[in-house]
């Protein structure tokens, strides 16, 4: 295996999932790849800033503009533990984003379930990848909050 492969990268982004379990947020978590070096990582943090848009997509999205300097992402790779919702998928397009990577289909809230294509026409996208690590902490989550 690759060490930077996209299912490193995946993994990273299944750590911050991790932490925002740990924290009591929805576990999705996101990093932000440039030339193979992760320059931003998030997971949601909406419990924990009280704002319904502090996804870990947006959160990521901040980080990796300061980062750069520059509000496009034309050349990163965004990997995400859940597929992004309409909003986060808003915020893609307008970051430009050049390739996503996208673990759990989320077909109840999922950008795509709208019936469009909400993606920038420029930017790559991906899902699939680690789905059953990414979908079982959503499910083991779920089933300890209704508990």
């Amino acid at each position: 295996m690759q060490l930077f492969s996209d299912e490193y990268f995946m993994k990273q982004a299944l750590n911050q999932a991790e932490e925002a379990f740990l924290l009591g947020e929805i576990p999705v978590g996101a990093v932000v790849v440039s030339n193979n070096t992760i320059i931003a990582k998030s997971h949601n943090l909406t419990e924990q800033l009280n704002d319904v848009t502090a996804h870990a997509e947006i959160q990521a999205i901040t980080s990796a503009s300061e980062y750069l300097g520059g509000k496009y992402l034309n050349d990163c790779v965004l990997y995400v533990t859940l597929e992004p919702c309409l909003m986060c998928a808003g915020a893609l397009y307008w970051s430009r984003i050049g390739r996503i990577v996208i673990g759990a289909v989320d077909e109840k809230r999922g950008a795509n379930s709208y019936g469009i294509n909400p993606y920038h026409p420029k930017t790559t996208i991906e899902k699939g990848l680690l789905e059953a690590s990414c979908s079982e902490i959503l499910k083991t989550f779920f089933e300890k909050k209704r508990k």
